[in-house]
């Protein structure tokens, strides 16, 4: 409870101190957030389409950070690591405060720095040499896969104990643990190529955080004329 009261007094300082920046996390997060999974996907599916020289069913989505290209879907994943930042806080200040849970916004935190890492990674850091590079990406990549999918899972379950969420329960809730479960196929079992067990991974993440994104705009779109002052 002291956590969830210092988080609530830190967010009441931030919006005293930044009237926009409340509007973004308040009223704009989740079309912020779903518009940047759009670019992303789009992103990442011409990526497929253009790099004649890379199979989409056996090599990663890495694979596509370097070469032709590689500017455009590095900046894919550093705009949707910023999307997951504000999606964790979007999703925290929109539900009911017996509903929320720090760890879900933490998680969404960490895997948007992780998955910002697992990009830059692939753009010549200085004073890192080639495997450097190479074990800093795993990592992060790592760290990203499973704290994105663990805070899909903890999140889709705190919706479960707020009305207003409630309904969107029974999509959330199965798809995050189908995601997870995905997560553990592609890192234990090998019958499949890589690129097409992670691509698999990550579509599932994306449709979760597409519809969590969604499902946020809704909420604030039916809050807004509420919140916005009445015209004199």
């Amino acid at each position: 409870m002291r956590t969830h009261a210092t988080v609530d007094a830190t967010l009441r300082r931030m919006r005293a101190g930044s009237a926009p920046l409340e509007g973004v996390v308040r009223h704009r997060s989740g079309l912020i957030c779903f518009v940047a999974v759009l670019v992303f996907v789009a992103i990442c599916v011409l990526a497929q389409v253009l790099r004649p020289d890379l199979d989409w069913r056996k090599d990663p989505l890495s694979h596509y950070l370097t070469g032709h290209y590689g500017g455009w879907v590095r900046g894919a994943y550093y705009q949707l690591s910023m999307a997951l930042m504000l999606l964790g806080v979007g999703l925290y200040a929109a539900l009911r405060p017996h509903a929320r849970r720090l760890a879900p916004l933490l998680l969404l935190v960490v895997a948007g720095i992780a998955l910002w890492f697992t990009a830059i990674s692939e753009t010549d850091l200085p004073f890192l040499d080639r495997d450097q590079e190479s074990d800093l990406h795993q990592v992060a990549a790592l760290i990203t896969f499973v704290s994105v999918t663990t805070a899909m899972m903890l999140q889709s379950w705190r919706f479960y104990y707020d009305a207003t969420w409630r309904p969107h329960f029974g999509r959330a809730f199965p798809l995050a643990v189908v995601a997870f479960i995905a997560l553990v196929i592609y890192a234990n079992w090998h019958g499949a190529p890589v690129g097409l067990r992670q691509k698999t991974v990550i579509a599932l993440i994306l449709l979760w955080l597409g519809h969590a994104a969604w499902w946020l705009r809704c909420k604030q779109l039916a809050r807004l004329p509420a919140a916005m002052p009445p015209a004199e």
